[in-house]
């Protein structure tokens, strides 16, 4: 029989030995545990892992396992790639490049308690509220840079840029535009050092009330504020395109009397003074047009685009739908009577049966503009004359021959009276004019 003493000696070895096997085992469970855990989360060679979740997030929130039990928080920042040379091969090659911000902050890695896993969940909302707020400063950062590079081009080719992928009807006049700005940072002593270039930011609301100044004193009535209109145009697209911060055209407009005719007209005897006049070396063509515009009161537009297949010879009726109002206006189909004259300046296809054939092959308008100028020179008429005074003339002087307002508006596809209206002030100024002209009279 054991005694008492070595039954209780006996019990002590087998309690330690059992706590020592539960101490063993508790061990061997939170190695497993741990290593299932470094498996879960992806544990990488440094012994850090990638705590975000989404691949687009910069910075990226990670954690660096310590050797006491905790893990300190960090930011990986991506930057791109960039350029570096090998130090063995003195070969360039792709770098990646990175930073990486420790936080401070530290999260238990096997927490035990409710106050550590508390204390884990604080420091992780914590951690991921500092993320968002790098990830927020890098993304301004980055688009500053790229809007300061946007902001630094020249406005002048962005300009002609803009005019290069342009595709509309208007194209002639947003040219024109950019041809204007250029001639008023020449012109202008205060401006002419942005002649060859000049920054979205540099163009200021003074400036642009400069530039409208200069327009109205180089282009009469509509011709300034159509110029400005494609002006603002491009402005409006650079303000979209962040090329441009700010609109500088804000609260600056030209204002026009839209009832008052501005452009000259060709009286009837200057009409038949400028036919009978045949410069040397004169393209037909432009003179065939342009007397019928005269006639018929067609834009340019209008007339470089007819066909054969606009007349009606047997009712002697032109038809047409206006290039300017076609597809918005109920307005925009015009129909022309034809007197012999008209016809006979027409004539008749190159082929037989051609209808799609262009009635007068006009060179461009530039060009037209210029045969023009001199054609009107050389009849010895002292008058700004361009293509569109042709269909200001034909308006005039129908009016004057006694046309009801009404007849002349349905001839020039004006959708109401109003824009015709100024036609009729026009004959009144002439009438006056031409009152005026008369000796001074003494009794």
């Amino acid at each position: 029989m054991f005694s008492r003493k070595c039954l209780y000696f006996a019990k002590s070895l087998y309690l330690v030995y059992t706590q020592k096997r539960r101490k063993t085992y508790l061990c061997s469970q939170r190695k497993i545990k741990e290593i299932s855990m470094a498996a879960k989360k992806g544990f990488r060679a440094d012994n850090t892992y990638i705590i975000s979740t989404d691949s687009t997030d910069n910075p990226k929130l990670g954690a660096k396992v310590l050797s006491d039990g905790r893990e300190s928080l960090f930011l990986d920042f991506y930057f791109g790639f960039e350029m570096a040379t090998s130090s063995k091969t003195g070969k360039e090659y792709k770098k990646v490049n990175t930073r990486r911000e420790f936080l401070k902050l530290y999260l238990w890695q096997a927490p035990r308690t409710p106050a550590e896993r508390t204390q884990n969940r604080e420091t992780l909302e914590l951690a991921k509220k500092i993320r968002f707020e790098r990830g927020q400063e890098l993304l301004e950062d980055i688009e500053g840079y790229r809007l300061k590079k946007k902001r630094d081009i020249n406005f002048l080719d962005y300009f002609q840029a803009y005019i290069d992928e342009y595709t509309k009807k208007d194209f002639r006049m947003v040219k024109i535009a950019l041809t204007r700005f250029k001639d008023f940072l020449r012109d202008t002593p205060e401006y002419n050092k942005f002649e060859k270039h000049i920054k979205p930011g540099q163009i200021t609301k003074d400036m642009v009330r400069d530039f409208t100044d200069y327009l109205q004193s180089r282009s009469k009535g509509e011709g300034a504020r159509s110029i400005y209109a494609r002006f603002k145009k491009v402005v409006k697209h650079a303000i979209e395109h962040d090329v441009m911060a700010k609109n500088p055209c804000n609260g600056i407009s030209i204002k026009v009397d839209g009832q008052l005719l501005r452009k000259d007209v060709l009286s009837e005897e200057e009409i038949a003074q400028l036919i009978d006049t045949r410069p040397k070396g004169q393209n037909p063509e432009i003179r065939r047009a342009f007397i019928f515009c005269l006639y018929c009161g067609l834009r340019y537009c209008d007339v470089k685009d007819l066909t054969f297949a606009n007349v009606d010879y047997s009712n002697k009726l032109l038809k047409f739908e206006q290039n300017k109002t076609k597809g918005h206006s109920a307005s925009s189909g015009v129909v022309i009577p034809l007197n012999d004259g008209l016809l006979h300046l027409i004539g008749k296809p190159s082929e037989p049966g051609n209808r799609d054939e262009t009635i007068f092959k006009l060179p461009s308008y530039e060009m037209c503009l210029k045969t023009l100028s001199k054609w009107v020179k050389s009849a010895g008429i002292n008058k700004h004359i361009s293509w569109h005074c042709a269909r200001h003339s034909f308006a005039v002087n129908i009016l004057n021959r006694g046309a009801n307002i009404k007849t002349v508006a349905s001839l020039l596809g004006h959708s109401g009276l109003a824009h015709t209206e100024k036609y009729t002030r026009a004959i009144d100024s002439l009438k006056r004019d031409a009152i005026n002209s008369l000796p001074e009279l003494k009794f």
